[in-house]
């Protein structure tokens, strides 16, 4: 959509009446006949308008799709989502995302998608990503910070999330896992993917991949017990533009908040109290070996507290942590 198709969407829903089309004409200096031709285009997008004749124009619903000129409708931020990149389908938003930030794009752009074909998440995992039903979307920060402090952004952007979701899902507990991930009712319904470009002293940019099962009802019988959606624990369907402005308007005060500190401190109790993995005996895999223990909460420097065995206090950065389950 052009930003005059995506200025009438944004009139039309903030407005509980009807619009004329001559309102609309003055406020977006054009003709009758270019109204029409937007308000066609809208149509076409997959937004249902009424028009009646002598009271103008109505929306009446969205497409739902993770477009501008929708998440524009629900946007708050100052930067965040402003420079705004839609693909019907796409190879993953993080690569295009990557890319446009390569090329100077600025912080804050965002790049969404209705479908993936090859979605990723942590640890080379793919992540499934069927069209119409989830948000799969990336956005560009440039943090003039050192690269060690980078890794936090995971746990940031899990809590922006978190928050995001509890008005939507009332009634509901989603839970934070370690170190990128969102539970809900002992199943994934969230995975964020943070990728780094930077120089031994400063980070060049960030991209942060999220992808949210929102409105998904079928799962494969090799996910059926591992992933849920929120519409599935919900028992109705989410706007997903909505849901993606929710998101964004979450990260951005926190993020700025972040950038002035020296760690997560200010956001841990937080975190702990939504933590899947507090108090839990678990494994913790890497690459090269497995760390097992209880978990004693998350350090100011995001790393998972943990109490080993042998009763000595471990601190783990990074690696994939599994609940250990009792024997039976």
């Amino acid at each position: 959509m052009n930003d005059v198709t995506s200025g009438i969407l944004a009139s039309l829903g903030r407005s509980d009446i009807f619009l004329s089309g001559e309102e609309l004409c003055r406020e977006f200096s054009i003709t009758r006949s270019a109204v029409w031709k937007h308000i066609g285009l809208l149509r076409d997008a997959g937004c249902r308008i009424e028009a009646v004749t002598g009271r103008g124009y109505r929306l009446m619903e969205l497409s739902g799709r993770p477009v501008q000129a929708e998440v524009g409708m629900f946007l708050e931020t100052g930067r965040l989502g402003k420079n705004f990149v839609y693909h019907q389908e796409a190879l993953s938003t993080n690569q295009l995302a990557r890319a446009l930030a390569q090329e100077g794009a600025p912080e804050g752009t965002v790049v969404s998608a209705d479908s993936q074909t090859g979605g990723r998440g942590r640890m080379g995992r793919s992540w499934i990503s069927p069209p119409g039903v989830n948000l799969y979307f990336s956005f560009i920060l440039r943090p003039a910070l050192p690269p060690f402090r980078v890794p936090q952004l995971t746990l940031l952007v899990a809590a922006a999330i978190h928050r995001a979701l509890l008005p939507h899902i009332p009634g509901l507990r989603p839970m934070v896992k370690w170190p990128n991930d969102i539970f809900l009712n002992g199943r994934k319904v969230c995975g964020v993917l943070c990728e780094m470009q930077s120089e031994p002293d400063l980070a060049h940019f960030v991209v942060v991949g999220i992808g949210i099962n929102v409105n998904q009802s079928v799962f494969s019988p090799e996910l059926r017990h591992l992933a849920t959606s929120l519409s599935f624990e919900a028992g109705r369907s989410l706007l997903r533009p909505q849901l993606l402005a929710c998101v964004l308007n979450q990260f951005e005060p926190l993020y700025q908040e972040w950038l002035g500190m020296d760690d997560l401190s200010f956001i841990l109790p937080y975190l702990e109290e939504y933590s899947l993995l507090n108090a839990k005996e678990v494994t913790v895999d890497q690459p090269r070996k497995s760390i097992h223990g209880t978990v004693r909460g998350i350090a100011p420097g995001g790393e998972l507290v943990l109490l080993g065995e042998d009763g000595r206090r471990m601190l783990v950065s990074s690696g994939e942590a599994h609940i250990r389950k009792e024997p039976s």
